[in-house]
């Protein structure tokens, strides 16, 4: 999942991002805190893709900003909610800081997408 060369790849990518995370929260022991935290993750990790494909057709250059943006903020509060997951030992530690990874490096791409389309 490294390198997203176009819209479809990170497309692809985005969505291959939130199935590992249904499968992480999947994976989850059943509580009260599991419940809450994987709620909050599921929603904002399944968000990113869904604005970033939302953007790629977009109706106008605004709107594209816009919906990127919306997918970087989502994969801002995706991070967030992985490292709550991390610090408060709720599933592998290595699973959590591989998403975690994956979070911020769509963030990163996602960041470049809309700043360069600010430029244009």
């Amino acid at each position: 999942m490294k390198n997203a060369g176009g819209k479809n790849d990170l497309e692809r990518r985005s969505l291959a991002f939130a199935v590992a995370v249904i499968r992480f929260v999947s994976s989850l022991p059943r509580n009260d805190v599991t419940s809450v935290v994987g709620r909050q993750l599921l929603r904002s990790a399944t968000s990113v893709g869904a604005n970033y494909r939302e953007a790629n057709r977009a109706e106008s250059r605004d709107d594209f900003i816009h919906k990127t943006a919306l997918a970087q903020k989502e994969a801002a509060e995706t991070d967030y909610w992985l490292e709550i997951c991390r610090q408060a030992k709720i599933g592998s530690e290595a699973e959590t800081t591989a998403l975690a990874a994956e979070a911020r490096e769509l963030l990163a791409i996602l960041t470049t997408i809309n700043r360069k389309a600010k430029r244009r």
